[in-house]
């Protein structure tokens, strides 16, 4: 098995606002990443999946979104999709109903999180449906912590 890192870290403070890069960040269980938006309850998509919430944390693969830049010809920086954490060296789509963990903290995969039309037309290309089914990973925040750039993800076998 290959190791799993975190390449990146992203943190929007208000709706609309540009992300932020952040070497290290900390998570507080049920609440989310200390000073993103949806930790704050500003946030419009506070939602669930099936009575999961699903707002916690975004992920997504920075494989994928080399792969997007070279077979579109763009240069998209892992920024600008608009994820809490940019990850190497795992398919995040194994992790949906199964638990992982960053830096001994815990997390659950929720769902899938899918490519919307707002990152379309804020990113001013298609990617509908070229990213559908690769826009990354939804997931709870089991427990309190810090995590960051350069830590290794690992799924958990059994709880």
């Amino acid at each position: 098995m290959s190791v799993a890192n975190i390449l990146g870290i992203y943190v929007a403070p208000a709706k609309g606002a540009g992300v932020i890069g952040h070497q290290k960040v900390s998570l507080r269980a049920g609440k989310g990443i200390e000073g993103d938006r949806y930790f704050s309850q500003t946030g419009k998509n506070r939602s669930n999946y099936k009575g999961q919430p699903d707002w916690e944390i975004t992920l997504i693969e920075s494989e994928v979104i080399e792969a997007f830049n070279q077979e579109k010809g763009h240069s998209f920086h892992d920024s600008d999709f608009r994820r809490n954490l940019v990850t190497q060296g795992i398919r995040l789509n194994d992790l949906v109903g199964r638990f992982f963990t960053i830096n001994n903290v815990s997390f659950y995969g929720v769902q899938l999180c899918e490519p919307c039309a707002s990152l379309q037309r804020r990113l001013a290309v298609s990617i509908l449906p070229e990213l559908v089914g690769k826009g990354g990973l939804r997931a709870q925040i089991r427990g309190n912590g810090v995590i960051g750039v350069g830590d290794q993800l690992t799924p958990v076998e059994k709880i």
